[in-house]
């Protein structure tokens, strides 16, 4: 038997690319998960089993967020995916820019980190796992701002993991390179695709991280960086 996950998730981002694997892996790993989206409920969602779906969500806004988690069941975990990347080099990155990168990547996991410790505390403890980048950790030119974005959520990540460390909560992100999807294969298509890491492999370490499985890694930034 696989992994397993019983009981009520949050997952945000499960629109996208990664999203979409992650709430498949999610699903067959038996778990209930709530779909958070900015708009109406796409139709790929509604009526599918183990998925709930909650329109009308703005995750960078703080009281949309609080009302997101204050009217959930009790949950084992909460998987933060909501992101976006913005390349440009330093001499053109605008203010705007940054502040994109920034509510896209920080903001969205920070609102959404604090409303899930508040939620796993009233259940006794869960896992959250965020999702880095390997610009953080790897610096990458041409992309300063989405990297101090990222870089920020791994700092977020560890200094959580710290924070709760005695209440049974842990707190992980994985850094993945860039994901084999086809917006990606699409944007960038003389790359080496076969080497990006696949959103099913990455799914797999989001799953094991959210399971109880993982009994003690907490404040880890897990590489999922594909194949060299």
């Amino acid at each position: 038997m696989g992994t397993r996950i019983e009981g009520h998730v949050v997952i945000t981002g499960a629109a996208g690319g990664l999203g979409e694997a992650v709430l498949d892996a999610l699903v067959a790993a038996g778990a209930t998960c709530h779909v958070p989206v900015r708009g109406a409920v796409p139709a790929t969602f509604a009526g599918r089993a183990g998925v709930v779906p909650i329109g009308s969500v703005d995750l960078a806004d703080e009281t949309s967020v609080e009302r997101l988690f204050a009217n959930l069941p009790p949950l084992v975990a909460s998987i933060h995916l909501v992101g976006g990347y913005e390349a440009k080099p330093i001499a053109e990155t605008t203010r705007d820019v940054l502040d994109r990168q920034l509510s896209l990547n920080l903001v969205t996991t920070f609102l959404s980190c604090r409303e899930a410790i508040k939620a796993l505390r009233r259940s006794g403890g869960g896992r959250i796992v965020n999702v880095g980048a390997r610009v953080s950790e790897v610096p990458l030119a041409g992309s300063a701002a989405y990297a101090a974005a990222k870089g920020a959520v791994a700092a977020l990540t560890r200094a959580l993991a710290e924070e709760v460390r005695q209440e049974g909560i842990l707190v992980n992100a994985v850094a993945p390179s860039i994901i084999d999807t086809p917006a990606n294969r699409a944007a960038m298509p003389a790359a080496k695709h076969d080497r990006w890491p696949r959103p099913a492999e990455v799914a797999q370490a989001i799953l094991w991280l959210a399971s109880t499985e993982n009994a003690l890694t907490s404040g880890a930034i897990v590489p999922v960086y594909g194949r060299a």
